[in-house]
């Protein structure tokens, strides 16, 4: 692999982060520097550390790095559960996004595994 961007979980991560960008825009305006603001950065986290882990070029910084990608989709999962239940999302907005962020974690895990398994070899 040359480059991250040949990565699926990181393509998929970077089409999610736009669709989170897209579902915030109608969140309430008062919520702009708020939930809104802390969804899109925890959003933009995952592909972010993910090709900043790849681009380490080493194992151990690379696992670390997609570990915190990992932690910043829970994060990101939860603040979308936090504006579902306060209704700035509909519940099949949320439901459909829920079910992807739930892939990609599932995806890092197994990527993680991987990586981890190659350095032992």
């Amino acid at each position: 692999m040359k480059t991250f961007r040949e990565l699926l979980v990181w393509q998929k991560s970077m089409d999610l982060s736009v669709e989170i960008y897209h579902l915030t825009n109608s969140f309430p305006k008062s919520e702009e520097y708020g939930l809104s603001s802390q969804v899109r950065r925890s959003s933009v986290s995952i592909p972010s550390n993910i090709a900043e882990g790849y681009g380490r070029n080493h194992t151990k910084d690379f696992v670390r790095f997609l570990q915190i990608a990992q932690g910043s989709a829970y994060e990101c999962q939860t603040q979308l559960e936090i504006a579902y239940r306060v209704n700035y999302l509909i519940k099949d907005d949320f439901d459909n996004i829920d079910a992807r962020f739930t892939e990609l974690a599932k995806m890092l895990s197994s990527l993680i595994r991987k990586v981890k398994e190659s350095a032992t070899r």
